[in-house]
């Protein structure tokens, strides 16, 4: 690298996106970030402050807001995309004018596009076909990162130079960025285990204890995975911090949006109220519709977002979602070591062993039969 500071553009004004923006100041990158709301703007600018997302943290000075895109990407080498999955492709769309192929384009965003079942990597690259594109996953709670809590993160892509210069932007004494080349599954991650927190939110809220939340999470683990095979990505991925470890934290915090979006209907909410109280995306509640209809297209098995499918979307009480799942099929505990189907068949096996032919289906008696 030459000695002149990184120029890096954040756009996006939530909790995330303004997070990374200070650490890159803080590492001493030129830093834009662009909003669509001019009187954030003008707060981050005066008070070095995110009064909507972050309202108790303070903001790195260097950081510069703007709503002129164009003035905010012009000069930008790596450019962060926080944007939330529904408004993603539109605001791509907005900045494609002052995109160059040079640049690199990095999504945050843990969420699908409902149409095609696309990430937003994925978005990125059909949107301006360059080369440099990766994304950032991991158990990331804003907050905490905005308090410089230690932290780390994994930065996702087949291209070096993306790996590299993120890691060179974003890694500091708090927050340290790992690498991996399954851009796909890093991201899959991210957005799946969304669904799982809800779900946790919703057990605690229940009174369920520690032993279903462990319960909960290994499962969850295992459907994420069995799902990343049928979508291409490699589940050694989900082993990492875009899998596990961010699955831990947004199951176990009520710093998480998704999770308190849980507790919410746990505690008998509707889901409207529960989404209208927490201000904010979740982008759970989205993505277990569109991975439960994902799941049923393509015959993979995962019975905790068919529940909670239910639960959100067709009414069924949280209580009696979780004991219609505890008295479902008892399958494998580690599907890579011992197959859902190995499991399935040994069933077969021993019940067709247990229930003997009946004679007087074969002729063999008369007796009952009425004659």
């Amino acid at each position: 690298m030459s000695d002149d500071p990184m120029r890096v553009a954040v756009l996006g004004g939530g909790s995330f996106g303004t997070a990374l923006a200070s650490i890159a100041a803080d590492n001493g990158a030129e830093v834009c970030q662009w909003l669509r709301d001019v009187d954030l703007v003008e707060q981050i600018n005066r008070e070095h402050r995110n009064g909507r997302y972050l309202p108790d943290f303070a903001i790195n000075p260097a950081v510069k807001a703007s709503s002129d895109m164009q003035a905010v990407l012009e000069r930008a080498e790596l450019v962060l995309v926080a944007i939330p999955s529904k408004a993603f492709r539109d605001v791509v769309r907005q900045a494609r004018p002052w995109l160059r192929s040079d640049q690199i384009l990095v999504s945050t965003t843990k969420g699908i596009q409902e149409e095609g079942f696309k990430l937003m990597s994925q978005i990125l690259q059909e949107e301006t076909g360059f080369t440099h594109i990766g994304v950032i996953s991991g158990p990331n709670l804003a907050s905490e990162i905005a308090q410089k809590q230690l932290t780390a993160t994994v930065v996702a892509s087949d291209d070096p130079l993306t790996r590299t210069r993120v890691q060179q932007a974003l890694s500091c004494d708090y927050f340290r960025v790992y690498a991996s080349n399954d851009r796909y599954g890093v991201e899959l991650g991210g957005a799946l285990k969304n669904i799982y927190a809800i779900a946790a939110g919703m057990a605690a809220a229940l009174g369920m204890g520690e032993n279903t939340r462990s319960m909960l999470m290994t499962r969850a683990l295992a459907e994420m995975g069995r799902f990343a095979v049928d979508q291409g990505a490699n589940p050694m991925t989900f082993l990492g911090l875009a899998g596990v470890g961010d699955l831990i934290v947004t199951c176990s915090s009520d710093l998480s949006r998704n999770y308190r979006v849980g507790y919410a209907l746990g505690q008998g909410k509707t889901l409207d109220d529960a989404v209208a109280a927490l201000g904010q995306v979740a982008e759970g509640v989205n993505t277990v519709r569109l991975v439960r209809d994902k799941a049923r297209e393509d015959g993979v098995y995962m019975p905790l977002a068919e529940g909670l499918y239910q639960v959100l979307f067709q009414g069924v009480p949280a209580r009696e979602m979780a004991r219609m799942l505890m008295r479902g099929e008892q399958s494998s505990d580690v599907e890579f070591l011992l197959s859902r189907e190995d499991v399935q068949r040994a069933h077969r096996r021993v019940e067709a062993a247990d229930d003997p032919p009946d004679a007087s289906r074969h002729g063999g008696g008369q007796e009952g039969s009425g004659q």
